[in-house]
């Protein structure tokens, strides 16, 4: 080979060189300063660990021409197979060191916005995972974060929530999420200026993503009907969140501080009869007309489902004719006369007797509508002392 040849390939290898880590610059979005610095880095380290390397040597990039060379006190001491040694580092401690970097990038830049709904472009769709482009990065959105009955295409626009940030096997990675009940929530955000202002205020959710989602909703301000709020004029925000899930169906129900309302509201559309609580084993047993059963189970458990997972309370629901008869035989049911405990006297409805515990000090137990017929008996109580 000539000289002129050899030489014509040494600048074709500078010129890929620069080309290569300009490549790098767009790609990882990182300054060429900072590339160039880590490849000099890189490549002075592999230099010293050669025998009689001289410690006092640098590693210097020519930005114009692409020459790698070994420099000490301005003498060229390149070795002859520098090159080759470029390469392989190159392939091995560069890339990782510049992984490294794009991940703290990564955390400096998205490191608060945890929790956040970023609109991104599919770039990639693959059963596995699908890549999805925010702009300045590009997020992983992995299998187990994708919902079964979508399907993702190429140049597609979906809204993701930002989930972590994590290292996968070949480098860093941003992980976004359509599965995550945080997408419902920010989605609600964005609509529904009352959630955004916190007027109103989601306080619980459950999901089961593709299908069906609860979410309780609390108005922090008086006046504002946080369900109407979140439906929006004619439906048109609740709408838009169904959109952009894929006609997900959404159940939005007023959250309440008391146990037993919320459990009832939970379990809508079904109507519900009573609620008995078991507040020490955090239990519920909820009698519904025999009409409703159904309903408040829903298909294949779901409405159940969903409702135990709002409420965080074990629930098991009965018809009324099935509640009437273990009424029928446990009528007569009182504690222990040695017991400190009593049985609530509150009627229901149906005409039957409470089954809970009183409260500690009433005669009632702690379902409102029976604190009131407590308030009704006391004021009874009171108006006859008085007579006396």
């Amino acid at each position: 080979m000539s000289v002129r040849t050899s030489r014509r390939t040494y600048n074709d290898m500078n010129t890929a060189l620069l080309s290569a880590l300009r490549e790098i610059e767009t790609q990882k979005n990182v300054p060429f300063e900072t590339v160039k610095g880590v490849l000099e880095e890189s490549l002075l380290a592999a230099y010293l660990n050669r025998e009689g390397a001289d410690e006092e040597a640098l590693v210097v990039l020519d930005e114009e021409t692409g020459d790698l060379r070994v420099m000490r006190d301005d003498e060229d001491i390149t070795p002859h197979d520098f090159t080759r040694m470029a390469a392989y580092v190159m392939r091995q401690n560069f890339m990782q060191r510049l992984n490294e970097i794009h991940n703290d990038q990564l955390l400096e830049e998205y490191g608060d916005r945890m929790g956040d709904i970023v609109t991104g472009i599919v770039q990639q769709a693959h059963r596995r995972m699908t890549l999805v482009d925010l702009g300045r990065v590009e997020a992983i959105l992995p299998a187990s974060e994708q919902v079964s009955n979508e399907r993702y295409e190429n140049g597609q626009r979906i809204k993701v929530y930002l989930l972590e940030i994590r290292e996968p096997g070949r480098g860093p990675g941003l992980v976004v999420s359509r599965r995550s009940e945080g997408l419902l929530k920010g989605l609600f955000a964005l609509e529904v200026p009352e959630i955004y202002d916190k007027l109103v205020e989601i306080r619980a959710v459950a999901r089961e993503a593709g299908l069906r989602s609860k979410v309780a909703v609390w108005s922090n301000e008086m006046g504002i009907d946080p369900v109407g709020a979140c439906v929006g004029p004619r439906g048109s925000r609740v709408r838009a969140v169904v959109s952009e899930l894929r006609n997900e169906k959404i159940d939005i129900i007023q959250w309440d501080p008391d146990p037993a309302r919320f459990i009832a509201k939970a379990l809508s559309p079904a109507r519900v009869r009573e609620v008995y609580l078991d507040e020490d084993e955090q239990q519920a047993e909820v009698i519904v007309p025999d009409d409703q059963l159904s309903l408040a189970i829903g298909r294949e458990g779901q409405n159940a489902r969903l409702a135990v997972k709002l409420t965080d309370w074990k629930i098991d629901i009965k018809p009324e004719s099935q509640a009437i008869e273990f009424e029928d035989e446990e009528e007569d049911w009182e504690p222990d006369d040695e017991s400190s405990m009593r049985r609530c006297r509150a009627v229901l409805s149906n005409g039957r007797r409470c089954a809970n515990m009183a409260l500690a000090g009433s005669l009632f137990c702690g379902i409102p509508s029976h604190q009131a017929q407590a308030a009704e008996f006391e004021g009874m109580v009171e108006g006859r002392g008085s007579d006396e």
